[in-house]
């Protein structure tokens, strides 16, 4: 392994190249696909709080198989593709789950313990950055937009393009959600 991967597979980057009608077997780009891109889009799902992120990645890809040969644009027009399909599971999953009692978010700001919540730990224990934490506390599309920027790694026309708004609505959504989270850090280091 490359230094300082400490542990991580390497992930095969895939290339327009790949795309092209011919270039492997569909066998072989689904694999490449699958393997450059799972590990986002289980991170969008893990990032949105989905209870099951890599079961709901398993039905992104089932459904990406079935279109793999008739996506067009490239690497950008597969991610968009790939991308738009998860949102819309995760919009799914959010409607199924409506009808279940409703939990409620633990709120730092008002817990007096001097020790880490359960939840907390728990975050951690799965391996949840603080980035992730502090992207959860933004709500609706602000926390949509900077998981699709930051987890996904998609541009800013990728992601108007997956939300279905202008890319100006998208770079406004993400200017508010990064004052929102700047001012709950200076909020949690003034707590502290």
């Amino acid at each position: 392994m490359p230094a300082g991967s400490q542990g991580s597979p390497v992930l095969e980057p895939i290339i327009d190249a790949d795309l092209a009608p011919g270039a492997m077997t569909e066998h072989e780009l689904f694999t490449l696909v699958y393997r450059s891109l799972a590990p986002a889009v289980i991170g969008y799902m893990s990032a949105r709080g989905v209870d099951d992120p890599e079961a709901l990645t398993q039905d992104v890809f089932v459904t990406v198989l079935s279109r793999l040969g008739s996506i067009e644009g490239g690497v950008a027009g597969l991610k968009t593709f790939l991308f738009s399909v998860a949102h819309a599971r995760v919009v799914d999953h959010y409607r199924r789950n409506e009808r279940r009692p409703r939990i409620v978010d633990y709120d730092p700001l008002t817990d007096t313990r001097q020790t880490n919540s359960a939840e907390h730990d728990a975050l951690v224990a799965t391996g949840q950055t603080d980035a992730e934490i502090l992207i959860g506390k933004l709500k609706g599309d602000q926390r949509e937009v900077l998981t699709l920027r930051i987890v996904a790694e998609l541009t800013i026309d990728e992601v108007a393009t997956v939300l279905g708004k202008s890319p100006g609505a998208v770079k406004q959504l993400q200017r508010r959600a990064l004052l929102a989270l700047r001012e709950h850090v200076s909020e949690e280091e003034w707590v502290q």
